[in-house]
């Protein structure tokens, strides 16, 4: 009897037996096909097949005191705010998770779905190609607030630990020409991070339950250069789905669960092809695993949050800047159909007396005691603000997270405004964003960062 009230006990307070409660959940959201793919302005056609589906998936965590938090993974290009913040609404309403309670990552692939009206310039839908993408970023909306109330109700006693590990395939893109000129290339000698930070989840038993990992490069391996040219238009997650895909083989029943970092000037190297894909997504699961088997350092509780929206202000534009933009565009020798989609963009917004001076940006740190610090930026930032993040927060053992909760264009840092290049200049026209940046922009975001890791209780 003595033993059956013992055991009873035992079930009845899952939180004596571990240090936090956590739930996972998985739900495909592979598009319909055809349909329109993002992230290459080269392409010309909506996608013909799937290749591997895509998926997002959520990790509840709940700590001793009750503080719970969701992370959320998607193998998306990323979110816009079409799909984020109605997701945070609902969370809110239905789940009480306070904002900065949520945290919404994409794996960034080029292999996937247009989401919402991001990186719109790209295209010029017809009016039933614009419902469709509305209407599966409808759909996505409602997959991920079930993914987050699946989570939730999944909680049961857990343990988490963390590890880094390393894998060699990023290389800095930014190369500069003879003539001084940075375009999209290789450069041996750039900026990079290496770093793969783990996060396992087990059940009191053992058992694996979910990992959460990240890396700093690109999902842009597939091109038309494959054996297969017709892999460009096929859905696919890129490195980082088959990552994932490789890990859940290898662990049945948990979830794998990839975040990108601040990867936005980083490429595979090598790249061009799905066979190429495969490599670097196994090469980078074989790293995980190795990380899972090591000596991991337990995290415990409990759970801070922060989370602040600022404002980064563009450079000074007119009216004129655009005007001109739209001749440039029509230069019968190079002409430009997104520099003339942007224009017409901006001047629209000039007539309508509200030119675009500053965008919104999410800055966010979830703190797990004094063994995990994450910090979360919106954006495709650039790896420079890894590398400082590291160095202004020695203490910390800190997970960096890029393009996340909402991608509204690239974010650079002062050395790459200098610098010039596609991620300081010619990415914003994708955006329709006025762009570049005004030189501010990365002392803002690290106000930012020290100011929620301050209220998140970072040392």
């Amino acid at each position: 009897m003595k033993k059956l009230l013992f055991a009873l006990l035992v079930v009845g307070s899952p939180l004596w037996a571990a240090d936090f409660q956590a739930g996972m959940a998985k739900i495909k959201i592979t598009p319909p096909t055809p349909f329109w793919m993002s992230g290459y302005g080269g392409r010309t056609n909506q996608s013909i097949g799937v290749l591997q589906d895509l998926w997002a998936r959520a990790l509840a965590l709940r700590d001793a005191k009750g503080h719970r938090i969701v992370i959320v993974t998607t193998d998306l290009i990323g979110l816009h705010p079409g799909v984020s913040d109605p997701v945070f609404a609902r969370a809110r309403k239905q789940f009480k998770l306070d904002r900065a309670d949520l945290l919404l990552c994409c794996s960034h692939t080029h292999s996937g779905p247009v989401v919402g009206m991001n990186l719109n310039v790209m295209f010029d839908f017809s009016a039933d190609e614009k419902r469709r993408v509305l209407d599966y970023s409808a759909q996505l909306t409602d997959n991920i607030v079930k993914a987050i109330g699946d989570a939730l109700n999944d909680l049961s006693p857990a343990h988490l630990a963390t590890g880094n590990g390393s894998v060699g395939f990023a290389i800095n893109r930014r190369q500069r020409t003879d003539s001084g000129n940075i375009v999209l290339g290789v450069n041996p000698t750039g900026p990079v991070d290496h770093d793969v930070p783990v996060l396992k989840v087990t059940s009191p038993d053992g058992k694996l339950r979910a990992i959460l990992f990240g890396y700093a490069c690109h999902c842009t391996t597939i091109s038309t250069k494959g054996k297969d040219p017709s892999d460009f238009y096929r859905i696919h997650g890129d490195y980082a789905g088959q990552a994932e895909e490789e890990l859940e083989k290898r662990h049945p029943g948990a979830v794998a669960m990839f975040t990108i970092l601040c990867g936005a000037d980083q490429n595979p190297n090598p790249r061009g092809s799905l066979e190429l894909a495969v490599e670097h997504g196994q090469a980078l699961a074989a790293e995980v695993n190795r990380v899972l088997d090591t000596g991991l350092r337990a995290v415990r509780g409990p759970i801070r949050t922060a989370c602040q929206i600022i404002q980064l202000d563009f450079a000074p534009h007119t009216r004129q800047t655009f005007e001109d933009e739209i001749k440039n565009s029509q230069d019968p020798k190079r002409p430009n159909k997104f520099l003339a989609r942007r224009a017409r963009m901006m001047l629209d917004a000039y007539d309508k007396g509200k030119p675009i001076r500053q965008t919104p940006y999410p800055v966010q740190a979830i703190r797990f005691g004094n063994d995990l610090s994450i910090i979360a930026l919106g954006g495709e930032v650039v790896v420079d603000y890894q590398l400082r993040a590291k160095r202004e927060f020695p203490g910390e053992n800190l997970m960096a997270v890029g393009f996340a909760n909402d991608v509204m264009c690239y974010i650079p840092t002062a050395r790459v405004l200098g610098e010039g290049g596609y991620e300081a200049e010619f990415s914003m026209v994708y955006y329709g964003q006025p762009g570049p940046f005004a030189e501010t922009v990365e002392e803002k975001v690290f106000r930012a960062i020290r100011s929620v890791m301050a209220k998140a209780g970072a040392r």
